[in-house]
């Protein structure tokens, strides 16, 4: 039986092999040939060498969408989690009303980023108009705008990993250590997270992949205003490719920045916090 499912195990596969390939392998490596060329379609592209990366490096607007983006995911990642990790806890407490909870946290994941942006950007101009001001005209009001939607996006549904990490727990361990004569916040630190860490390696990668891919609620609540003061890294290089004569071969370029940094990261990440996962 072993032997035919081997001998028939490419042809099974085959198809998938070929979906891959043509979805994502083939317009991945053209992507790489079109960052080193000048070009309008892929039919005239011109070599130009590393000149498009010169010109991305050298671009004010991506060094200011990096620095924001960057900025923008290490606050988005500790806040989503840390209030996760918190809401994880007390729906796991058997509380009153915990399955209610659960649904109502997790619906605004449910609701497209392009709605999602324009509902908090009436939101949050409604609150400034207090002030005489919107959510374009600063910088900040963008930034901390961005960082509120991207939470009330994401908490509900890192709360659901993080419920299943706390309840796969077993609780043999809890009660021993309370006869013991542990604290809360000693099971805390010695028995919960440490057993919770592959939710976190979860939960921090899909937080930090998703913070730096984010593009349709960044369009949505501020579009980059005021300038392109809070474009994000998404946003800036569609702006680059689709929006400057001339520029697709830089926005290519930096589309392929883009992938290695996030990959990068992505990947330091789920080493690091792999490294402190213990088994049970």
């Amino acid at each position: 039986m072993q032997k035919s499912m081997k001998k028939y195990m490419v042809i099974f596969a085959l198809p998938t092999i070929i979906a891959f390939a043509i979805a994502f392998f083939i317009p991945f490596i053209m992507g790489i040939y079109l960052s080193f060329t000048k070009f309008t379609t892929v039919t005239n592209a011109q070599w130009v060498g590393l000149e498009n990366y010169r010109k991305a490096f050298s671009n004010a607007d991506f060094v200011n969408a990096f620095l924001f983006t960057g900025k923008f995911t290490i606050v988005s990642v500790i806040t989503i989690n840390l209030f996760a990790f918190a809401l994880a806890l007390l729906l796991t407490r058997g509380i009153r009303g915990t399955n209610l909870f659960r649904t109502v946290f997790f619906m605004p994941n449910l609701i497209g980023g392009i709605v999602l942006g324009y509902i908090w950007q009436l939101i949050i101009n409604g609150v400034l108009a207090n002030f005489g001001v919107d959510i374009t005209y600063d910088a900040k009001y963008g930034f901390w705008g961005l960082v509120i939607l991207m939470n009330w996006q994401l908490i509900g549904y890192m709360m659901i990993i993080y419920i299943a990490g706390i309840q796969n727990i077993p609780g043999e361990l809890i009660e021993a250590a309370k006869i013991d004569g542990a604290r809360p916040k000693q099971i805390l630190g010695k028995i919960t997270i440490p057993l919770v860490m592959p939710s976190i390696t979860i939960c921090s990668f899909l937080t930090l992949t998703n913070s730096f891919k984010l593009y349709d609620q960044n369009l949505a609540l501020t579009a980059g205003k005021p300038g392109r003061s809070t474009s994000m890294l998404a946003l800036d290089i569609s702006n680059t490719f689709y929006n400057r004569n001339g520029w697709e071969g830089v926005g290519q370029a930096k589309a392929v920045l883009f992938f290695l940094m996030v990959a990068v990261i992505a990947l330091i990440q789920l080493v690091i916090t792999r490294r402190k996962e213990v088994e049970h």
